[in-house]
């Protein structure tokens, strides 16, 4: 089976560009958050957590291949081993036939085992699918906010905008000061929209790869369950009277 050191290898690699290429346009990039720090903070927050759970993913994958091992290799300390967790519908299917060097599964026992174990994956990956959606949600709803903001701003300058002053230096002054606030929303906005939609694409890449780690871990163990175990019928010939 695949090594999935391979795959946090090439996570790391890419978190790692990422983060010079944000150290190297920091300026704009601090810009930006603290167009509204709270919310992009948030955004910050869920991207963090999503990237933890794509590591989770691939790191539950490291026990499992050590009771394969240990399983393949005469069963030693398999005992005192943790049960797995993506490989429990197997565990509990083997049971007592754990203790042999061959076992018997039939065929609709060998699907039952990997759907349920296809199923526990798809669990795992629907969770960080939901926090890509969620950066994106987040990313949209700071834009509409800062431009609720902008729009009711505009209105508030346009109302107190005084036309009937002579001193036209005075009005474009407090137009100019009128203006700050809507500029604000409009920073908010775009900052927001950045870093939503920015999240999601480093979430996504990270979510591609545990995907490729787990699909390579699913097909690994269905082919040395198809290549190892003696399918049966689930009617014993050998039970039925001659």
């Amino acid at each position: 089976m695949s090594n999935p050191k391979h795959t946090l290898f090439w996570m790391t690699l890419f978190l790692a560009v990422v983060l010079l290429v944000g150290a190297l346009i920091h300026k704009p990039l601090m810009t930006a958050f603290m167009a509204n720090w709270v919310f992009n903070l948030l955004i910050v927050g869920v991207l963090i957590v999503g990237i933890a759970m794509t590591y989770r993913q691939v790191l539950v994958l490291f026990p499992e291949l050590r009771w394969i091992s240990q399983f393949r290799t005469g069963h030693s300390g398999l005992s005192v081993l943790q049960e797995p967790r993506l490989l429990k519908p197997l565990a509990r299917q083997l049971g007592e036939e754990s203790k042999r060097d061959r076992f018997k599964l039939s065929t609709l026992s060998l699907r039952t085992v990997l759907d349920g174990i296809h199923s526990r994956m798809d669990e795992q990956r629907e969770i960080t699918r939901y926090f890509i959606s969620l950066l994106i949600f987040l990313g949209l709803l700071g834009t509409f906010w800062g431009l609720l903001g902008t729009i009711n701003a505009v209105g508030d300058v346009i109302t107190n905008l005084n036309m009937g002053e002579e001193d036209f230096g005075k009005v474009f002054a407090e137009l100019q000061a009128g203006l700050q606030t809507p500029l604000q929303g409009m920073g908010t906005a775009f900052s927001s929209s950045l870093l939503g939609l920015g999240g999601s694409l480093i979430l996504g890449f990270l979510d591609i790869q545990a995907g490729h780690a787990q699909n390579r871990f699913y097909d690994g163990l269905e082919e040395w369950l198809t290549g190892v175990t003696n399918l049966v019928d689930i009617v014993d010939e050998e039970s039925q009277p001659s």
